[in-house]
């Protein structure tokens, strides 16, 4: 896209020969790729390809069989202790369910990791979650369950817990899963603006062809068959230009 972060832009996110393995079974090996400061990086594939695997080891919940990951950095799986919390304490994450406590308001939801992890006053932990529900469209709802909203505010409000410590990189697990056409056009559409907005590094997972195109700068493709990662890039260069079978059958919607 014609804003998006350029190939110059220093990388915030560098994964080495990473491999995932659990007992005999290989979901993938030697995927490499950076992800760059400011941009919409997805990764994609069809399911069972280890997408979410990825993410988890990306971002320190599960270990890699071979590999490094560096983020802002810092490798994750080699530094401990308070090192590795404060890198931690700089990513957002949002689980693809929204993951919010059912108990408690989204206000309270958003005001959860200040609570947490900085010493600010209750007053001020409510004044700076109520400006993230207001950065994803959700002022009027602040006071609400979650069993009270549908599947699309939820979405935002997963997204706004995440971004309350005001994290450079968010993660996002299938945000467009179980969406209708219009709400997920809607949340992709907020996920460009807050990109755009705070300049805010998303890396988003997701198999959901629509939501690529739209919000994608660059991507990559992982292969349940392959193992491994089999495109990287622009996805509209690939859905145009791809030669790779695979990867033509996925962006055309075709039968394999």
């Amino acid at each position: 896209m014609s804003d998006a972060p350029g190939p110059d832009t220093p990388a915030v996110i560098e994964a080495r020969d990473l491999t995932a393995r659990f007992g005999s079974n290989t979901l993938f090996r030697h995927v490499s790729f950076d992800v760059r400061r400011g941009e919409v990086f997805v990764i994609l594939g069809g399911s069972g390809c280890g997408k979410s695997s990825l993410l988890k080891l990306m971002i320190g919940l599960v270990p890699p069989a071979e590999g490094r990951v560096g983020i802002l950095g810092t490798d994750v799986w080699s530094t401990e202790g308070a090192a590795r919390l404060a890198l931690l304490k700089r990513l957002g994450v949002m689980w693809q369910q929204g993951a919010l406590f059912g108990s408690q308001t989204l206000l309270e939801n958003v005001e959860m990791p200040l609570a947490e992890h900085t010493r600010l006053p209750a007053a001020a932990r409510a004044e700076v979650a109520r400006a993230k529900l207001g950065l994803v469209g959700l002022s009027e709802a602040a006071d609400r369950l979650p069993s009270e909203i549908s599947g699309g505010m939820l979405k935002r409000a997963g997204i706004a817990r995440a971004l309350a410590l005001d994290p450079p990189i968010l993660f996002l697990d299938e945000p467009s899963a179980g969406l209708d056409p219009i709400t997920s056009a809607g949340l992709d559409a907020l996920i460009r603006d807050l990109s755009r907005s705070l300049g805010t590094t998303f890396v988003v997972v997701t198999h959901e062809l629509a939501s690529i195109l739209a919000i994608g700068d660059r991507c990559i493709m992982l292969d349940k068959e392959a193992k491994g990662m089999i495109a990287e890039g622009d996805p509209r260069e690939l859905r145009d230009h791809s030669t790779h079978p695979t990867v033509r059958s996925f962006f055309r919607r075709e039968a394999a």
